[in-house]
C-alpha cells in the first residue's frame, strides 16, 4: 500500500501546509495618496512581523494615517519620512522614480504606479537607479539584471535594515523548523532515492538510484509526478566541436 508522496499532499493544500497568518500586523505598503500631494510622517515604533526577515516601521502621517513600510538602515524611532514628488531624495524618504537622481540606492519599489511597494523588501536588499529614459526609469537589481518601470512608481530612498541576517547559523534543527514554518515552506526536505518504494517513485533498490528516467511529462498523474515535471532542456550544454560535419 504506502501512503501518498510528500509532493502530493501539499498540492492538495491542507491547512497544514499553509502559511501562518497569526503574527501578522497589516499589508507592508505606501499609504494610498496622491502623487502631487506631500505628506510629512513620524516613525512611531519599529516592530517584528512574523514570516518576515525585514523590521517593520509603523508611521504616522500628518493626516492621521498610519502605515508599515519595511524600515530603511538608519531609521529609528522619532525619525522623519517624507512622502511627495518634490521630496529631497534623502534616506528613508518616498518619491517617484522620475525625482529620484540616477546613482541613488532605492528599496521598496512599486512594480506598477499605486500598488504600495512590490520590489527588493527583504532584509538588506537594496537596488540601484540606473537610468532615466522616454520609457520609463532603469532600475540595477542585487541579482544585475535591468528592469524599465514607470517613471511614476514610487520607491524608498536608502536599503531594507536588516543586512547580515543570515550570517549567523540556526545550531539547533528545532530553530530552523520554526524559521521554516512562519514562512510556510517545507522542512525538513528527505530525498525520493532515501525512501522506500512504497512511499515514492524515487525509492528502493539495493542502491539509492532513480533506475528510471527522472523527467515526467505534464500530464502525468499524481502519484508519479516527481522529479523533473516536463522539462524544456536536462543535462550539461553540449557544445559543438567546429570543425565536426
Amino acid at each position: 500500500m504506502g501512503k501518498r508522496t510528500l509532493v502530493r499532499r501539499r498540492g492538495r493544500g491542507g491547512k497544514q501546509f499553509r502559511a501562518i497568518t497569526v503574527g501578522k500586523i497589516a499589508p507592508a505598503k505606501y499609504p494610498n495618496f496622491k502623487l502631487e500631494e506631500s505628506h510629512t510622517g513620524k516613525v512611531v515604533d519599529i516592530v517584528h512581523e512574523r514570516g518576515r526577515d525585514a523590521p517593520l516601521a509603523r508611521i504616522q502621517f500628518d493626516d492621521g494615517k498610519i502605515s508599515y513600510v519595511p524600515a530603511p538602515e538608519g531609521t529609528t524611532v522619532g525619525s522623519t519620512i517624507e512622502v511627495g514628488q518634490s521630496t529631497k531624495a534623502n534616506r528613508g524618504n518616498i518619491l517617484s522614480l522620475e525625482s529620484i537622481p540616477d546613482g541613488t540606492v532605492v528599496c521598496n519599489i512599486e512594480k506598477n504606479a499605486g500598488d504600495g511597494g512590490k520590489l527588493i523588501k527583504a532584509a538588506g536588499s537594496a537596488a540601484i537607479v540606473f537610468a532615466h529614459g522616454s520609457d520609463g526609469v532603469t532600475i540595477k537589481f542585487p541579482s544585475g539584471k535591468f528592469l524599465t518601470l514607470n517613471a511614476k512608481c514610487r520607491a524608498m530612498v536608502g536599503a531594507i535594515a536588516g543586512a547580515g541576517r543570515k550570517e549567523k547559523p540556526f545550531l539547533k534543527a528545532g530553530t530552523r523548523a520554526k524559521h521554516m514554518k512562519a514562512r510556510g515552506k517545507l522542512y525538513p526536505t528527505v530525498r525520493g532515492i532515501a525512501q522506500a518504494a512504497v512511499y515514492h517513485p524515487h525509492g528502493g533498490g539495493r542502491h539509492q538510484h532513480i533506475g528510471r528516467q527522472s523527467s515526467v511529462g505534464r500530464t502525468t498523474p499524481p502519484g508519479r509526478k516527481v522529479g523533473n515535471i516536463a522539462p524544456r532542456k536536462t543535462g550539461r550544454g553540449r557544445v559543438k566541436d567546429p570543425h565536426q560535419r
